[in-house]
């Protein structure tokens, strides 16, 4: 009789976090269990324990990994048709369009309650973000369709932005936050920078105002 192929370390994580996003999308986040988890990867609890501390960790990583998958930074990055300021709000737009992800992002929201969770995801977004951003800041820059004095400044304001605007970290009801958007957009726009566009708002009431 053959022996059963032993999974590699890697080949258990991607699978846990296959079994998880697909949970998280189907039951909930709050609904799913990390033994519902395990189930579905077909694993043993003590297994999840080898690679995450906790269901919050696990929600992080996969929103590191579906936005590795599907950078739209990358996508942006070799369009010679398009100048800086199109390929930031075309990086909007692919963000809007992803479906799974925006799910997901709703329902990690409440998470960032955890002063853990929420230091983790802030310090993550600084270090993969800000570099991200001030490349195409500058590149709108050097074309001539960004006008700023603030490169710096607005590539490192940008990832914390969706922080501010969650209702976990300031509470805000539906109202308040359609308000603090108008108020990213004129200040953007004073910098320089004119990303926000009227359909952003009923997005970010959808996602964060529920």
């Amino acid at each position: 009789m053959a022996r059963p192929v032993k999974k590699q370390p890697e080949q258990w994580k991607r699978e846990i976090l296959d079994a998880a996003k697909e949970l998280f999308l189907s039951k909930g986040y709050e609904e799913t269990a990390i033994t519902d988890i395990m189930e579905q990867a077909g694993g043993a609890k003590g297994m999840f324990y080898r690679f995450f501390q906790s269901k919050e960790e696990v929600m992080h990583a996969l929103g590191d990994r579906m936005f590795l998958e599907n950078n739209p930074f990358e996508a942006v990055r070799g369009r010679s048709d398009l100048n800086g300021l199109q390929k930031i709000r075309e990086v909007l737009a692919f963000d809007r369009a992803d479906g799974e992800r925006e799910e997901l992002g709703k329902q990690a929201v409440p998470i960032l309650k955890d002063p853990r969770i929420l230091a983790a995801a802030v310090e993550a977004n600084r270090r993969v973000l800000t570099p991200l951003w001030f490349e195409l800041i500058e590149e709108g820059r050097r074309d001539g369709s960004i006008r700023t004095g603030y490169a710096k400044e607005l590539s490192e304001l940008l990832p914390l932005v969706n922080f501010w605007l969650m209702p976990s970290v300031f509470p805000a009801d539906a109202e308040e936050i359609q308000h603090k958007c108008r108020f990213v957009a004129e200040v953007l726009s004073a910098m320089g920078l004119p990303i926000i566009e009227e359909e952003m708002y009923g997005r970010a009431e959808r996602v964060l105002g529920s």
